[in-house]
């Protein structure tokens, strides 16, 4: 059996599925109890209650229209007005159809509100009914609803045109470090949410004035249909008739324009806010009075118009007073309020002496950084769909797995300085990269061999430097069958980021980097780091040997192997060259492997004998003559042509389709891996010691020889 606190449990989550179920269906019933009105006939006591809670419910709705703190606060309004209105429409149905069907009987007929509006508010005059009534229609359609109409447009399209401009400041206070990301997460819900009601305002206007237009219509069909049925149907004389049916239809009218006219007024109220937390009445009455000289001129004004012979001396004179009143209360309160000290202290509103200098106010420099013109907002905002921060997510991703360790994030902001339609890259604080892209267009790269010519604009894909066209996206399909590869700007911008940080990978691998490898690999060879740092070498030339690597183009994933080698040979070396050609003799075959794909034949240019020869020498003198830079003994005619032999050999190797490797010895390596960086970017350098035992080379050219070998 169940236990007591068992069954309690279930009572609950059964009340609680209950409520939840309630919640559910409140609102669609209360929306089939309005339109049943429309179908049922209504008795005149229900008819009572639902007028009564009709103007209760609109008198509510303007209360809180002039206590809401910001129109966003009641952010359901356009809902409760559609409601209101379709409530009131109702009840005239309903209205209509007991005036109709029973006004013969007298004006009891048709309900006691009915009855009081028809009888007690107009004193049962018809006629001043009706001018009363055609008063209220136009204060209602011709003045308050036609300057909330016209506000609600113009608001909604000022906030729409705003947003872009509301995004921008909001990510320039977030990149100044003013608000935090959940700051900037809210204020661009409210930036969006601003723009939903505004819109939806547009739009509930038309409710209120289409209501107005169906007041009149309904009050005229009323006094018509009634004159009609009083004289045909039960034989009553035209001026009886007339004057029963037009009591009850402006009476009926009446209880449905007061409603209508509480919520123009707090449509009104809602549209012409402020967008800020004040409370609408200080406000109002703070701005009223914040000027004293204003107070004291309307009080001067009414004073004279007071003692004008043949005025009303008691009204405007007793105004001028109160006025004057208030203007001697708020210079008073202005001359004692300002300028009091106590115990020294300044007032709240007195200004503040400016905050000392930290060094929190020193702004470092970003690691990597994207910075947009403010068109491309749309790439990096998900609210507008922008795709490029997924991109660059998979992007850091990707390159981390590659490199061997965690590249840093991308900091992106809006930098009004660029042009609208530009975008920057730097690393430390360094432009690297800037282009200009159109973020709505797509661009079309060719190949190399493509089969046509497409209409756009032209343009270099700021990646590679390949030839491009800006197209529209409609013209995707029609490029790509005439061979363009076509990719969108968000794809021309992280592409070109990827380049970037791939080629500048050496930058972004400092001492924190580097020791965050050493805590990982300790966790599982704690014996192999613990005698690395600081007892071998220094963690500067620890990291200046992982930076090497990254500048030659290898990944550094095998962490465990470079430990062991500068364990190793540590003892004997603290150069970071030495250490280096070592650590990539030892990876060797990751190396190899990065270039053949796993092939078994390895490619290879290499230097004529007699050429070789002749840059060992040069490098031996430069040595002895205690020059440092590596290279600087070469003839500066020698060292043109061989790179231009480079560059050309490299250039074949491409058209071949094979991977461009120059063999050299390990002296040379180094010189050789320096010039084929300037001449023949994407050539790689490999001495003969770097070459596994198990790797079959075949030489594809010969630099300074006569003639190809091989071919």
């Amino acid at each position: 059996m169940a236990t007591s606190g068992q069954r309690l449990l279930g009572i609950k989550q059964y009340a609680q599925a209950n409520a939840h179920l309630a919640k559910g269906f409140g609102t669609p019933l209360a929306v089939m109890a309005i339109l049943a009105m429309v179908i049922l006939p209504i008795p005149p006591l229900v008819l009572d209650i639902l007028f009564s809670f009709s103007i209760s419910l609109s008198l509510l709705v303007m209360l809180v229209a002039v206590y809401t703190k910001r129109p966003l606060d009641f952010a359901s309004f356009p809902t409760v007005l559609l409601i209101a209105t379709v409530l009131r429409l109702s009840l005239n149905i309903a209205s209509t159809r007991v005036v109709l069907l029973e006004g013969h009987n007298g004006p009891g007929a048709a309900g006691a509100v009915i009855e009081a509006f028809g009888s007690v508010v107009i004193g049962g005059n018809y006629a001043v009914g009706l001018v009363v009534f055609a008063i209220l229609v136009i204060i209602n359609f011709v003045v308050i609803t036609k300057g909330a109409g016209r506000i609600s447009e113009v608001s909604a399209r000022f906030t729409l045109d705003a947003m872009p401009g509301k995004q921008m400041a909001i990510d320039a206070d977030l990149n100044a470090g003013l608000i935090n990301q959940e700051e900037a997460k809210a204020r661009r819900s409210d930036v969006t949410r601003e723009a939903d009601f505004y819109g939806s305002m547009d739009g509930a206007s038309k409710f209120v004035k289409g209501d107005a237009i169906a007041g009149i219509l309904i009050l005229f069909i009323n006094i018509v249909g009634g004159l009609v049925i009083g004289m045909v149907q039960h034989d009553l004389g035209f001026s009886q008739a007339i004057e029963v049916y037009t009591l009850l239809t402006i009476g009926d009218g009446l209880v449905a324009q007061i409603p209508s006219l509480l919520l123009s007024v707090a449509t009104a109220i809602i549209i012409t806010r402020e967008n800020d937390t004040k409370d609408m009445g200080e406000q109002v009455v703070f701005q009223l009075i914040d000027n004293p000289r204003v107070l004291v001129i309307s009080s001067a004004v009414l004073f004279a118009m007071g003692i004008v012979p043949g005025m009303p001396h008691f009204a405007f004179l007793s105004m001028a007073a109160i006025i004057a009143g208030a203007a001697y209360w708020k210079l008073r309160k202005d001359g004692t309020g300002a300028g009091e000290l106590v115990d020294g202290e300044l007032p709240d509103d007195a200004p503040k002496q400016p905050k000392e200098l930290s060094w929190d106010d020193v702004r470092q420099v970003d690691t990597i950084g994207l910075e947009v013109g403010y068109r491309l907002i749309p790439l990096v905002d998900k609210a507008q769909g922008g795709e490029l921060l997924a991109r660059i997510k998979g992007i850091r991703k990707k390159l981390s797995q590659e490199f061997g360790f965690l590249v840093p994030a991308v900091h992106i902001r809006d930098n009004l300085d660029l042009g609208p339609n530009d975008y920057r890259i730097t690393l430390m604080g360094v432009t690297m990269g800037e282009a200009e892209i159109r973020h709505d267009w797509e661009m079309a790269i060719d190949p190399g061999q493509v089969f046509g010519e497409l209409e756009g604009e032209k343009t270099k894909d700021p990646a590679f430097g390949l030839d491009a066209i800006w197209i529209r996206p409609e013209q995707r399909e029609h490029a790509q069958t005439l061979g363009y590869t076509v990719v969108d700007a968000a794809t021309v911008v992280a592409t070109h980021l990827s380049q970037i940080v791939t080629n500048h990978a050496a930058q972004l691998l400092g001492h924190e980097e580097a020791q965050e490898l050493l805590d990982r690999l300790a966790k599982t060879h704690p014996k192999l780091v613990e005698g690395l740092v600081p007892d071998i070498l220094s963690l500067g030339t620890f990291v200046k040997v992982l930076q090497n690597l990254l500048d030659e183009g290898i990944a550094i994933r095998d962490i465990r192997t470079i430990v062991q080698t500068l364990v190793e040979y540590g003892g004997r070396s603290q150069d970071p060259e030495v250490l280096t050609a070592a650590v990539r003799i030892s990876l060797r075959r990751l190396i190899v492997q990065d270039i053949t794909g796993g092939q078994q034949e390895l490619p290879v240019i290499t230097l004529a004998p007699e050429l070789e020869q002749m840059l060992h020498k040069s490098l031996q003198m430069a040595g002895n003559d205690g020059q440092a830079q590596q290279g600087a003994g070469i003839e500066p005619g020698l060292a043109e042509r061989l790179q231009q032999s480079m560059r050309d050999a490299h250039q074949q190797q491409e058209m071949n389709g094979e991977p461009s490797v120059l063999l050299t010895s390990g002296l040379l390596r180094g010189t050789m891996a320096r010039f084929a960086r300037h001449a023949a970017d994407g050539m790689r350098v490999l001495s003969y010691q770097e070459i596994p035992d198990d790797k079959q080379i075949r030489i594809v050219s010969s630099i300074g020889g006569q003639q190809a070998v091989g071919g």
